[in-house]
């Protein structure tokens, strides 16, 4: 039996009157890369927000490894094994790209400069981006940035890593190189939860596909039981406009 890295349990978030999330279900095995789907506002990066915490849902449980973590009382040694990786990639503006990688493993780990520095440049060739390391965020572009930023967060050695539609800022010829990237830690086996609208990506990278309309999970399976042969209308209706995946 995979170990239950992530458990989702009755979710609810509202903003104002604005129910955003509607009695939310679901988990992640340990080695899983689900992929979340849906159109613009249905409530798929909100319920990547709740789970590393940068959103409070007002009911329900968000369980890494069977600990609720909305009772944890240090919520960034969370969010260093609940590492996310953000669509505007959050870099320093002030830092260049190695100090962008150092800061979280110097400060939140407490590891030594030199420790932090030869973990990074390790996690920044992996990604390609060993060759900018003197540059700053306003050098780069934004596949480049978008790989800093992913560097960043596997230097935190985190168990499971969250995606926020982590190509949906960039130019349309910058997208390859960062969903080849994803598709790489999938390979190595990553625990990856990935909000995308990219979904041929969805369709090839994930084992585990999670439809979200309206606030609610309307359908959830493999990716061959989703892009495939949906049970729902709703999911039917939502992929016929990517007839050609």
């Amino acid at each position: 039996m995979q170990e239950k890295m992530i458990e989702i349990k009755h979710l609810r978030k509202s903003y104002g009157n604005n129910e955003v999330l509607k009695d939310i279900n679901f988990s992640v095995k340990k080695g899983d890369v689900t992929c979340i789907i849906g159109s613009s506002g249905s409530g798929k990066s909100t319920l990547l927000r709740c789970i590393n915490l940068l959103e409070t849902p007002f009911e329900g449980e968000i369980l890494y490894k069977n600990q609720n973590v909305l009772e944890m009382k240090n919520i960034s040694s969370y969010r260093a094994k609940v590492g996310m990786v953000f669509q505007n990639f959050n870099l320093f503006e002030n830092m260049n790209v190695l100090k962008n990688c150092t800061i979280g493993l110097t400060k939140v780990l407490k590891e030594d400069k030199e420790q932090a520095k030869k973990e990074s440049l390790y996690y920044l060739e992996k990604v390609g981006m060993l060759p900018y390391i003197n540059a700053r965020p306003r050098q780069l572009s934004g596949g480049q940035k978008q790989r800093v930023a992913i560097a960043r967060a596997l230097a935190m050695k985190p168990d499971v890593l969250l995606f926020d539609e982590p190509t949906s800022a960039l130019d349309p010829q910058m997208v390859g190189e960062v969903l080849n990237v994803i598709k790489n830690l999938a390979k190595e086996g990553f625990t990856m939860i990935i909000v995308t609208h990219e979904m041929a990506f969805a369709r090839d990278v994930s084992n585990h596909v999670v439809y979200m309309n309206n606030g609610i999970i309307c359908e959830e399976g493999t990716p061959d039981e989703i892009f495939k042969n949906p049970k729902k209308e709703e999911t039917k209706n939502f992929l016929e406009r990517f007839i050609n995946i």
